[in-house]
């Protein structure tokens, strides 16, 4: 008897648990995504995924992480303009968060997107989307991969 392991459980072994969150109608300032709680986690990928069109408007995306205790927020990537971006268009840190001009790409939709190439550890905090103007509509889904780093340590959709 052959076992096989689902699409689900094989990224679960290959990235840890995935958490989405949807932002609803994008909008000018912060969205909370993700809330880490109880201990470090470490972060193996983060992506985005457009599911409306978002407006003409020019709005520079980002993601922030807001730390709960000690320490003080810090940009895990530059910005990047969402304007008048498809449904299907894809985000993605690309290089190293802990490198400076780490960026939030925009793949075309049904290009490759890459994965972090170095997981990262993020301590009881909030990961944040920041736009820089209100692009008059859109939505995007966020995709984060994890798995706990100290014992009880979790991370939800906020």
């Amino acid at each position: 008897m052959s076992v096989i392991l689902q699409g689900d459980q094989l990224r679960t072994i290959l990235l840890g648990t995935a958490v989405s969150k949807a932002t609803g109608t994008v909008a000018n300032g912060t969205t909370s995504l993700f809330t880490i709680a109880s201990g470090r986690v470490v972060i193996t990928s983060l992506v985005g995924r457009v599911t409306t069109a978002i407006g003409a408007t020019t709005s520079n995306a980002k993601l922030v992480y807001n730390p709960t205790a000690a320490g003080s927020s810090f940009d895990l990537c530059t910005a990047v303009d969402i304007a008048s971006d498809a449904v299907e268009q894809t985000y993605y840190v690309a290089g190293s968060v802990a490198t400076v001009g780490a960026l939030l790409v925009g793949g075309a939709v049904g290009q490759a997107n890459g994965v972090f190439a170095s997981p990262y550890i993020l301590q009881a905090g909030a990961i944040e989307q920041n736009l820089s103007a209100d692009p008059v509509g859109g939505a995007i889904t966020w995709t984060v991969t994890y798995y706990p780093y100290d014992n009880g340590a979790s991370l939800v959709a906020a």
